[in-house]
């Protein structure tokens, strides 16, 4: 039960210098503070880790006000492992979870299942199915990017250093991931409009070795494919290995997302051209903000916007 008189938090300056606007105010529950969890995906993914790392900073700052929870599994695709979790932290009577979902659509039901529970749930970094949600009669917020305007910048700056008709690969992330199949549509929209064809379009799963072994079959199907254009850091990586394995170093331009640290460095050498920055470390922030406002304000799960978006920055070569 929420205290009759609320207790003003200054952080204000926190928000500003994590990018957002506003600030929030934290409730202190009688009897305790309030229970946030963060549920991820593969904590080997340094996306992931600078996600929660994020967190973690974000409620030190705030220990006297809410606990924070944080999740995640050990690979990219155990939904079934992310599922437990949720369920788990639902039977802890968590006042908020904020989850980056493994699968757009496998984790409606466990949502679902917390909002039933009176428990506010916020998504991040990849949203649930529009119509997956309509048919369990929930509506849960997205908090993250636009990822077919980034898709669609990086696949723009390609576009200047092509010319049209020449051949493209698509190595995108999880089929089943709306934020994969939204880089997918935006990385098309940009080759479309720009007149380049492309001759392939398979997921990498988000892995390394995947987008590797994807990137060296297009390599070989297709010996004047120009462009490699990966969903994330971890595929675009594995593409340059197979590019080089191939003899085409300097002859297949690769693009990326999310501006890992890994990627900088191919980024400065060239062996990258493009990746977008959708500051991960910003990510995990803004869902718990959001998730914490829901809460302290007494808002219904109904009650709140289907989208909140966070910013982007493309990241090339020349501005890394």
């Amino acid at each position: 039960m929420m205290q009759k008189m609320r207790r003003r938090v200054l952080i204000a300056g926190t928000l500003a210098a994590a990018g957002l606007t506003g600030a929030t105010r934290v409730d202190a529950m009688q009897g305790g503070k309030l229970k946030i969890a963060l549920v991820l995906k593969s904590m080997a993914d340094p996306f992931t880790v600078a996600m929660a790392n994020a967190a973690q900073n974000y409620q030190k700052h705030y220990a006297s006000q809410f606990d924070l929870t944080i999740r995640g599994t050990t690979t990219e695709g155990n939904t079934a492992a992310q599922i437990r979790m949720v369920d788990e932290l639902i039977k802890a009577r968590m006042n908020a979870i904020v989850i980056a979902p493994t699968d757009s659509k496998a984790l409606t039901a466990v949502v679902a299942r917390g909002i039933k529970a009176g428990i506010i749930m916020i998504t991040i970094d990849n949203p649930l199915d529009d119509a997956s949600q309509d048919a369990a009669h929930i509506s849960v917020p997205f908090v993250g990017p636009n990822n077919r305007k980034g898709a669609k910048q990086v696949g723009d700056f390609l576009a200047g250093r092509l010319k049209a008709g020449d051949q493209v690969g698509i190595i995108e992330g999880s089929a089943a991931d709306r934020n994969a199949q939204q880089r997918t549509a935006g990385s098309k929209d940009a080759m479309n409009a720009a007149g380049m064809k492309i001759v392939a379009i398979q997921a990498g799963d988000w892995d390394y070795a995947k987008g590797r072994d994807v990137a060296a079959k297009m390599l070989t199907d297709y010996p004047q494919i120009r462009a490699l254009v990966c969903g994330n850091d971890n595929m675009a990586m594995g593409a340059v290995d197979a590019v080089r394995d191939a003899g085409r170093t300097g002859g297949v331009y690769v693009t990326g997302y999310n501006d890992s640290d890994a990627i900088k460095p191919l980024l400065a050498d060239g062996r990258v051209l493009a990746t977008m920055n959708q500051f991960a470390e910003r990510q995990a922030v803004f869902g718990m903000d959001a998730a914490l406002k829901a809460v302290t304000e007494q808002r219904k799960q109904s009650e709140l916007s289907r989208v909140i978006e966070t910013p982007l920055q493309l990241v090339t070569s020349v501005n890394h």
